[in-house]
């Protein structure tokens, strides 16, 4: 079958590399994509077959974050780095617990804010949460445009979600100074959701495959980059983590939402790459 030709591009949108956020999205089998995503996603999973499993288990770890903090009651949430729209979106989850629940989406690709635009207008929800294209290293920037919405009260608790992107900012830039000004910025009972990928502990044996998948992420225009945990545990510093503390992201809480995905990772949980953390502050 022949494929439909792509759409065009919104403006802004970078079609001479692949990017990470559209990438993503075919990994979950969404459409916001192009056929230079496809092209990369295609060789990523002949690489690592595996990839698309990982991406949908980081996916719903999302979702059980989520549900976790609504039931705690956090009632509004500021998701950065929040992707492309698809299945189980914060609001969609926020909303299921509490339908009073809001959000706003930040993120730096164009594709990205278009579509997560169009999704709230045309369920009909504009209203009560919104979506920002900024970049998560300029707090200075997004912060005060995340409250000009109007959606955040920043006098009550706030879910602060960092899930997937923290290893696109690079080891020679300040993620620890940039995720400190945001903690900083959030009101006592905030919650702070993110996950990261490690090379620590996880299986040798494929040790080339993921060593392969680096480099072709390294020519995208989104490269990735691994920490340690003790370094993604140090985003945590002064947060009350909850339990079971810095865990692979299958066994976060699997008992919280669907885990299909992080199910096929029960053997070998650090299959995944992919540590996580949730952490209340004081």
């Amino acid at each position: 079958m022949t494929q439909a030709p792509d759409p065009e591009a919104p403006e802004g949108v970078d079609l001479d590399r692949p990017n990470a956020a559209r990438i993503y999205d075919w990994f979950l089998g969404g459409t916001a994509n192009w056929a230079i995503d496809r092209e990369f996603g295609e060789k990523a999973v002949q690489t690592f077959p595996m990839i698309k499993t990982i991406a949908k288990a980081g996916r719903e770890f999302l979702g059980r974050g989520v549900r976790y903090m609504a039931e705690q009651g956090i009632d509004q949430f500021l998701d950065i780095g929040s992707g492309v729209p698809t299945v189980g979106n914060v609001h969609e989850i926020a909303t299921s617990v509490n339908p009073n629940a809001r959000c706003v989406y930040v993120d730096n690709e164009p594709v990205a804010v278009a579509h997560s635009q169009i999704l709230l207008e045309r369920d009909g929800v504009a209203d009560r949460h919104a979506v920002l294209q900024g970049d998560l290293r300029n707090p200075a920037d997004v912060w005060p445009r995340a409250l000009d919405t109007g959606v955040l009260d920043p006098k009550r608790p706030i879910g602060l979600i960092m899930v997937g992107v923290l290893y696109f900012v690079g080891r020679d830039e300040p993620a620890l100074e940039i995720v400190q000004k945001y903690l900083s910025l959030l009101p006592s009972g905030s919650y702070f959701l993110s996950s990261h990928l490690t090379d620590d502990g996880v299986p040798t044996n494929d040790g080339e495959r993921r060593d392969a998948i680096h480099k072709q992420y390294q020519k995208s225009s989104t490269p990735f980059h691994y920490r340690s945990r003790a370094e993604f545990g140090e985003f945590f510093s002064g947060l009350e983590l909850v339990e079971p503390g810095i865990a692979w992201v299958s066994d976060w809480h699997p008992e919280a939402g669907e885990t299909t995905a992080s199910a096929r990772m029960a053997d070998d949980p650090s299959f995944s790459g992919g540590i996580c953390a949730l952490g209340r502050k004081p």
